[in-house]
């Protein structure tokens, strides 16, 4: 019983990590936040501990690639910053 609430204790974190990272999606903070409990619920009466450890996982992958995409939106609108300032320079 020890591992099953270790792993409710980290699919909680992971919820409220990615939910936290929701918050500039692109569609909106709602609709992300929607998607998400969908997702969570869906998959709430998984009890194995191996599906639970890979459903963790791929909410993992995806927190990895909201950031990427949140960064890569970073850089982007940087870059167009700099680069417009220094066309009207010229």
């Amino acid at each position: 019983m020890k591992m099953a609430s270790s792993l409710r204790g980290e699919v909680l974190n992971l919820y409220k990590n990615l939910l936290y990272l929701g918050r500039d999606y692109p569609k909106g903070a709602d609709y992300f936040k929607r998607r998400l409990k969908t997702v969570f619920l869906k998959n709430k009466d998984v009890k194995d501990p191996e599906k639970i450890k890979e459903l963790i996982g791929r909410g993992h992958f995806v927190m990895k690639e909201l950031e990427a995409l949140y960064f890569l939106r970073k850089y982007r609108a940087m870059k167009q910053r700099y680069y417009s300032d220094v066309n009207k320079a010229n």
